[in-house]
């Protein structure tokens, strides 16, 4: 029998040994590396494949490979086992690289509260997502130990070359790595002893130190991803030329950043949402539902603020695709793999509704919400139009008999819409849309008294209503210009969407200062529906996720590093539609089912949550005051 004192002890023995064993695998590569790279050092000068400087060669070639430089083991496919444990080392390195950001912007949350009740409901969930973060974090690196050991056997020569490649970097990201796990396991078991006032920003501030570690580690992972699909740094040998930033900083180094970084905090945020809604399902008590309830809103806001900016960041990753290599862009988003982005498009439509239904679900628990009840079927029309604007495709799927009846590759009607400035319109206009849903929420339970009430409704309609007119014709215009000039109306789009957001939202704060409050939200009498809605949400995430993981590894097609080393294996085929779709949902599958179990292994030690009633409305602590929609903050 497990006691809560050896699961306490062993939160602390199970991130140092799995440090322990990735600094062990991590310097035995070195060393592989280092004798790979050996003898390798000239006194030639060579030219970057991509910078075009001169500099001399530091690194090994490429080596030369066949069919039998790959190990195999019977019918074992190795591609398969390295992508299910590559994506699972994906989906729990994010979820470790967001959760120690969520807690901090609890524990920040709780430090600049109002009030006693919401400091200490903002501390409590921090620290009890943290414990999960300890233990996600171990798993990680055991995964991580484990794909490391997978690379190495099943594919040696390949990481032969990377390793001598990137020697440089393997000792600091060991380094980096073991800082991070002392930081965190630091941040965690000083909580209680650094609870007084004057040292709780100074805890706050190890949290802080250890997130930015856990961002060098992801710029680091990123940094060899990117050299895989568009190299750098190296000669057109692919030998190493000793500029470190060269080797770092490839085409699409600066992209991907931002990509995966809102990625994870999406796919974070997405578990918690999860956890939040089963909680609150399974709960037998009403404060445990209104305490799940007020998670499940709190880390949807967090959720959806990275997914706004994110349709913005997969069009800057694929324009710098497009010029890294057109070819490779043509493949992705018009050539094998367009229907992947059609999918990925018809889920991100779903996100956007889903999001939407959840915040019109929330208003049953929000007295006066009744009146904006009649607007909510005009903004599912708009949201529909949108998604099917967002689905339209630019080219069909269609036999070479079709083909050649038709005269080329473009319907005579379908090949005049799908176009790039209608799909980033749609998205633009949906932001937008969500923006105003969040509005009628947030005005729900409240009269403006203000005196320029109606000034600041007018003003926050001419922002919608021209705004969107803007996008829409921005987007119309781009049917009758070049490809070339309409890739440029995303930015106009963009800022567009950008201006009626931040003044739509802070009229409407404004105008909510001194307003009559209907009553407090009654946390936790949402409709089951809406809860179910938001774990939908959730694995939708999660499975958008893995899908533009697969796209963008299958950019390269038969190449382990694009243009420089070939895929000579036996499974060095794009794999069909369907079977890249089942394994995106087994690895969804597999990933929840171990973070449930993460999270069952942490509230095993978590003490029941209790609370207080307050006054004549018998509300409990962690409910908002009246006058505020949220817990105060």
């Amino acid at each position: 029998m497990v006691t809560l004192g050896m699961l306490h002890k062993s939160r602390l023995l199970i991130p140092l040994t799995a440090v322990v064993c990735v600094l062990v695998l991590a310097i035995g590569t070195l060393g592989v590396a280092i004798e790979a790279a050996s003898g390798q050092t000239t006194t030639e000068t060579a030219t970057d494949i991509y910078y075009k400087t001169e500099g001399v060669p530091l690194g090994p070639p490429v080596p030369s490979t066949d069919a039998s430089s790959y190990r195999r083991y019977g019918s074992l496919d190795n591609r398969t086992l390295i992508w299910f444990v590559t994506q699972q080392h994906t989906y729990f390195g994010g979820f470790v690289l967001a959760l120690p950001i969520f807690c901090v912007i609890l524990e920040f949350a709780g430090l600049i509260a109002r009030d006693r009740a919401s400091a200490v409901r903002y501390d409590r969930l921090a620290r009890d997502f943290l414990q999960v973060a300890l233990l996600a974090f171990s798993l990680t690196a055991v995964v991580g130990v484990v794909m490391l050991g997978l690379f190495i056997w099943l594919y040696p020569t390949f990481m032969s070359y990377m390793g001598g490649t990137f020697k440089v970097m393997m000792p600091v990201y060991a380094f980096v790595f073991l800082a991070e796990a002392i930081f965190l396991v630091s941040y965690y078991y000083s909580w209680d002893r650094m609870a007084e006032p004057g040292l709780k920003w100074l805890h706050a501030t190890i949290g802080v130190v250890a997130n930015v570690l856990g961002g060098v580690l992801l710029l680091l992972v990123n940094a060899w991803a990117g050299f895989m699909m568009a190299p750098s740094g190296v000669d057109e040998q692919g030998r190493y030329l000793g500029n470190v930033w060269h080797l770092l900083h490839s085409a699409l180094w600066n992209p991907l950043n931002v990509h995966r970084f809102l990625a994870d905090l999406m796919s974070g945020g997405a578990v918690v949402m999860a956890y939040a809604a089963y909680r609150f399902l399974t709960s037998k008590s009403e404060q445990e539902r209104a305490y799940y309830d007020w998670v499940g809103y709190v880390f949807l806001f967090v959720t959806v603020c990275a997914l706004l900016p994110m349709p913005f960041a997969g069009y800057w990753l694929m324009r710098s695709v497009y010029e890294f290599r057109q070819s490779m862009g043509v493949t992705m988003m018009g050539g094998l793999l367009t229907w992947l982005f059609v999918v990925q498009a018809l889920m991100i439509g779903v996100l956007f509704l889903g999001i939407n239904y959840y915040l019109w679900q929330g208003m049953s628990r929000i007295q006066g919400a009744e009146r904006y009840q009649r607007f909510l079927k005009y903004l599912v029309l708009a949201l529909t139009g949108c998604l099917f604007v967002w689905l339209t495709p630019h080219t069909l799927i269609m036999t070479a008999t079709e083909v050649k009846a038709m005269g080329g590759a473009q319907h005579p009607v379908i090949g005049n819409y799908g176009v790039m400035s209608a799909k980033n319109g749609a998205i633009n206009v949906m932001i937008c849309l969500t923006a105003l849903s969040y509005i009628l929420y947030r005005r729900a339970n409240r009269t403006m008294t203000i005196t320029w009430a109606r000034a600041g409704n007018a003003t926050i309609a001419v922002l919608f209503g021209v705004g969107m007119l803007n996008i829409v014709w921005l987007a119309v215009y781009g049917f009758y210009i070049p490809a070339n000039v309409r890739v440029g109306l995303s930015s106009p789009q963009a800022f567009t969407t950008l201006t009626v957001l931040v003044g739509s939202l802070l009229v409407n704060q404004a105008m909510m200062r001194g307003a009559k409050s209907h009553g407090p939200i009654a946390w936790g009498k949402i409709p089951v529906r809406g809860m179910v809605a938001l774990c939908g949400l959730a694995a939708s995430f999660t499975w958008v996720m893995g899908l533009m993981g697969y796209i963008r590894s299958s950019g390269r097609l038969s190449w382990h590093i694009h243009e420089l080393m070939p895929d000579l294996s036996p499974w060095a085929f794009t794999p069909s539609l369907g079977f890249a779709a089942k394994m995106v949902t087994v690895n969804m599958v597999v990933f929840w089912m171990v973070v449930l179990v993460l999270f069952w292994i942490s509230s095993r030690s978590r003490p029941p949550i209790s609370w207080t009633e307050q006054g004549p409305e018998n509300r409990v602590a962690f409910l908002p005051s009246t006058s505020r929609e949220m817990p105060s903050s």
